[in-house]
């Protein structure tokens, strides 16, 4: 027997059960199938667990730093680590069984827990269960990806997932990767005490970012005594009687690093290699992304793709604006497209990074006539205030057209200062609206002014 539905949605993450919502509320049949839990990577393993731990690494940070603001501190800073975890599990837990509740309770979903896989373009099987939809949204998203790295089999490495799980902060912690996550948590435990190398194949940090951004970022870690081994060009692992023996250097000879425990944060897979795809025909690319187009289409006519797992973002935000833009043409007669999405993003680390639109360098590959400013954040009243300077503010635009390409903060409040420049792009205002903004002072916002200012020509 075929149960068959409206519309089926392929996973629970941050773009499938607003999706279900909308759906429902037009009055469609919708089963949402579930394989593991209720809220997907942001809920449970991302950004909902990780940033509470940031906030309670930022608290020992500033408790370290007590005398530098004239607080005086009896007995020095200790660390629960059960307490650390449990607050963080406890901020998944809830959102979790909120969102959770919220679908059990919606008319007209029908909630299933399991793994599901596609018999056909419009048939998915679920355990026993034959279901059937003409329309079909994926929303699967992604997992850590382990590289078949020498000796990994041979040891007991953590991953985003496993590494929320610790009892205890590692006397060492060597993290394997130099981007978004491996920084992030390289910083969090650091200020709970661990002792922290990072490990990074390339001549840089977050190698996507510009060169000033990458520095000014491994300044900042290595200001806080976290070990940063670049150029890594042969990394390995074996057992260690003190936990993991990680080999960094071949060319060079380089010392290993003799960790107590090591993370793996070597990017992400899409979790698509178990739902059939090619019983329904639907296309891939080479590395499991599914394939669509501007506005989320897969190649077979019904089914759509959000979220992590179509690879056009890999971002909380992205996932769901997918579902806005799905919802939209959907069920607003609209003509909403992924071309028009502004990319911005923000780096956890402390203080963060802001980033909106262009590089530097991928402005600079269009060929147009470029105009560019730079600011430090020791000019920012709030971050002199908080005596929090490092870092600085950057702006890259279009001289003809006076249109802002790109931007990034790092530095204190980065990551709520963008949105001005966000704003601004998606707005298409020339760069005099944010000069002429009267911004509120003391913020960091209001030294963009400043900033706009003094755009002139590269090198002049």
């Amino acid at each position: 027997m075929t149960e068959v539905f409206d519309a089926i949605i392929i996973g629970a993450g941050q773009a499938g059960p607003p999706l279900a919502g909308r759906l429902t509320a037009a009055g469609m049949r919708v089963a949402l199938i579930e394989r593991h839990l209720i809220g997907g990577t942001c809920v449970n393993t991302g950004c909902m667990p990780t940033k509470t731990l940031v906030a309670s690494a930022r608290v020992a940070h500033l408790a370290r730093r007590a005398a530098d603001y004239g607080v005086q501190l009896q007995g020095g800073v200790g660390i629960d680590m059960a307490r650390v975890m449990e607050r963080a599990h406890a901020v998944t837990r809830n959102a979790r069984q909120g969102l959770t509740a919220w679908l059990q309770e919606m008319h007209g979903l029908t909630l299933l827990q399991g793994q599901a896989r596609f018999e056909s373009a419009h048939v998915v099987c679920v355990g026993e269960r034959r279901l059937s939809a003409p329309r079909i949204f994926i929303n699967v998203g992604g997992r850590a990806q382990v590289p078949a790295l020498p000796g990994v089999e041979d040891i007991a490495f953590l991953d985003n997932s496993s590494i929320l799980q610790l009892a205890q902060v590692p006397q060492h912690l060597a993290v394997i990767g130099g981007s978004y996550i491996a920084l992030e948590f390289a910083q969090i435990f650091r200020r709970l005490g661990a002792q922290v190398t990072i490990v990074e194949r390339q001549p840089r940090l977050v190698p996507r970012e510009d060169e000033d951004v990458s520095a000014g970022l491994r300044g900042i870690l290595e200001g806080e005594g976290i070990g940063v081994r670049l150029d890594a060009d042969c990394i390995g692992f074996a057992a260690h009687a003190q936990g993991v023996q990680v080999r960094v250097d071949c060319k060079h000879n380089g010392p290993d690093v003799i960790a107590s425990h090591v993370l793996l944060a070597l990017g992400r897979r899409p979790n698509t290699d178990d739902l059939g795809l090619d019983a329904a025909g639907i296309a891939t690319d080479a590395h499991g992304n599914i394939t669509v187009d501007d506005q989320l289409a897969t190649n077979v006519p019904g089914v759509w793709a959000m979220g992590d797992c179509n690879g056009r973002g890999a971002f909380t935000h992205t996932s769901y604006n997918d579902y806005e833009i799905l919802a939209a043409n959907l069920l607003d007669g609209a003509q909403r497209r992924l071309s028009q999405r502004v990319p911005g993003y923000a780096l956890y680390t402390d203080p963060p990074l802001g980033r909106v639109g262009m590089t530097d360098a991928q402005a600079r590959a269009t060929g147009r006539p470029l105009l560019f400013a730079k600011r430090p954040m020791t000019r920012v009243g709030r971050a002199t205030e908080n005596d929090e300077t490092q870092g600085f503010m950057k702006l890259v635009a279009d001289a003809r057209t006076r249109r802002i390409l790109g931007a990034a903060i790092l530095g204190i409040n980065g990551d709520e200062a963008i949105h001005g420049v966000l704003d601004l792009i998606n707005a298409d205002a020339p760069f005099d609206t944010l000069q002429w903004a009267v911004p509120i002072h003391p913020t960091v916002s209001e030294l963009w002014p400043t900033v706009v200012g003094s755009l002139k020509p590269e090198g002049a």
